[in-house]
């Protein structure tokens, strides 16, 4: 399946340590191959990368990696397609417009038949997939779910994040569903199998990568206020203690900091199949 990579900070924060060794997973360490996106919340306005090619040898990806990325609140993933065509439409992250903001959605996983047949309490209206996976319909879905639940934005995100919960535990009873969800303000993180987070703050350590030969000081590239949470689908670094997050969890981050969590009913997930060759990072039949 697909990784995910999401930050939360209370001041512009660079990025490219962590996406840098998430990277190395699109076709390097690991068989994420099938695209990668970055979306940026940053101080002047939001900045969107995308392509449907391997993150570990995409020249883009690797300067945006080697540049100096700030942002408040960050969005990323490296795509392994079971669901849909390896085309820039179905590569995450996705976005709409809502209430005047702009929504970025990443998701890991699989709903089986969702497209293909009627789920009950799943039907699209307002919002319509331009590709053609189960992601992007979800997101869609959860969006004309907040639409309809609110005529404006909510003066609270926790607001729209207990209507955003109730979404995901009816989806989590279909099938696989990580993601990650933000509007620009904060930061909301569903747990169906595996997620894991990490705060930095004060005193600031040396943290190194797992996927590669990279260490950083963040005491040196840090003040002494700054918060910053990383949201993944594994641990990217080697020396630190990642959180997992528990099975049906929900996680809203604002400004670096958890500002509210829930928790909807678990459920047992059969692991999907998807064979690769491990030299090639392609998909093998049977």
């Amino acid at each position: 399946m697909c990784e995910l990579l999401g930050m939360s900070a209370n001041v512009p924060t660079d990025i490219s340590f962590s996406f840098t060794g998430l990277l190395r997973r699109g076709g390097d360490t690991g068989p994420h191959a099938d695209g990668w996106g970055l979306v940026i919340y940053g101080p002047g306005g939001i900045d969107k990368f995308k392509e449907c090619s391997p993150g570990a040898d995409s020249e883009t990806a690797q300067r945006l990696s080697q540049a100096s990325i700030k942002g408040n609140t960050i969005i990323a993933h490296i795509r392994q397609a079971n669901v849909g065509a390896v085309t820039l439409k179905n590569t995450h992250p996705f976005q709409r417009e809502l209430w005047g903001q702009t929504w970025t959605f990443a998701h890991n996983g699989q709903i089986p038949d969702l497209l293909t047949s009627k789920s009950e309490g799943i039907t699209l209206d307002r919002f319509s997939p331009e590709g053609d996976t189960d992601s992007e319909f979800i997101f869609c879905w959860i969006l004309g779910e907040l639409a309809k639940s609110f005529s404006k934005c909510p003066a609270e995100d926790t607001q729209w994040a207990e209507r955003v919960s109730r979404c995901c535990e009816i989806i989590n009873q279909r099938g696989i569903s990580n993601m990650l969800l933000s509007n620009g303000n904060a930061l909301f993180t569903f747990c169906s199998t595996k997620l894991v987070w990490l705060t930095r703050k004060a005193p600031f350590g040396v943290a190194q990568l797992k996927d590669d030969d990279i260490t950083v000081d963040f005491s040196t590239v840090t003040g002494e206020s700054d918060v910053v949470t990383v949201i993944a689908t594994q641990a990217l670094t080697k020396n630190e203690t990642w959180q997992p997050m528990e099975l049906g969890e929900c996680r809203l981050f604002a400004e670096g900091k958890t500002v509210w969590t829930a928790k909807t009913p678990s459920v047992v997930h059969k692991p999907i199949n998807n064979k690769t060759d491990n030299k090639t990072n392609k998909k093998t039949d049977k």
